[in-house]
């Protein structure tokens, strides 16, 4: 990678989704830095695949960065322990309880600061607002608003270098993402995208996004190389 090509902070979960959002900046010829959260999220078996997968992606930088506030706060079965965790279709139009309060606007937060230091000129983040769970900070309006937000308040957005936030998910089905990840040369085995994968990493295949996920490998009608308890 040329160290006059542009920067780009992506943030990457380990899941599948996020894994595809790092292949495509990539392929656009960012140098990519990237960004991982310790957010007290049930399963922390998806850093271990963040870090595998951006080893495995060449990055420029990883770094992961603990956030123990929303823990703190809860609301979410996804943080909080005493909330069980959904293991039945709950696609009623709910905003399900996996949502966590705020998450995406805090990320891109810390996302944007980092940006700012590495003058990166865009942010990527894997949201998809057509197979997803529902949530309000997935969807391209808050996409728009928080890019808007951004350019607003940082020095690189009035001083004439805006940010953009980069969503190259956000049209597309699950099954149409695993065909652009197989593409880029996404290996999907190595991605962690349950709620409440066990300490091996290994799927339960009751969780939205277990459905989700599976879902999408068979309307791409592709082999799902998720590893399940």
């Amino acid at each position: 990678m040329s160290e006059t090509a542009p920067k780009a902070v992506v943030l990457l979960s380990g899941g599948l989704d996020s894994a595809t959002a790092l292949a495509d900046a990539a392929a656009r010829g960012y140098q990519c830095y990237v960004l991982s959260f310790d957010y007290g999220q049930r399963s922390v078996t998806e850093l271990n695949a963040a870090r595998a997968i951006a080893h495995q992606q060449g990055v420029a930088e990883h770094r992961i960065i603990r956030l123990n506030h929303l823990e703190d706060i809860g609301g979410s079965a996804l943080t909080d322990h005493s909330m069980a965790m959904p293991e039945e279709d709950s696609s009623d139009g709910a905003i399900p309880v996996t949502y966590v309060p705020a998450r995406n606007t805090v990320f891109l937060s810390l996302a944007l600061g980092w940006a700012e230091v590495l003058e990166a000129s865009a942010i990527f983040i894997g949201v998809n607002a057509v197979d997803y769970s529902g949530y309000p900070d997935c969807r391209p309006e808050f996409i728009a608003a928080f890019e808007t937000m951004a350019n607003l308040a940082t020095k690189a957005g009035v001083t004439g270098r805006p940010i953009t936030i980069e969503t190259p998910l956000i049209d597309l089905t699950k099954a149409q993402i695993i065909q652009r990840g197989t593409e880029l040369g996404v290996d999907y085995s190595m991605t962690v995208s349950c709620y409440q994968a066990d300490d091996q990493g290994r799927a339960c295949a009751v969780c939205d996004s277990c459905r989700l996920r599976k879902q999408g490998f068979d309307d791409a009608v592709m082999t799902d190389p998720t590893r399940y308890i």
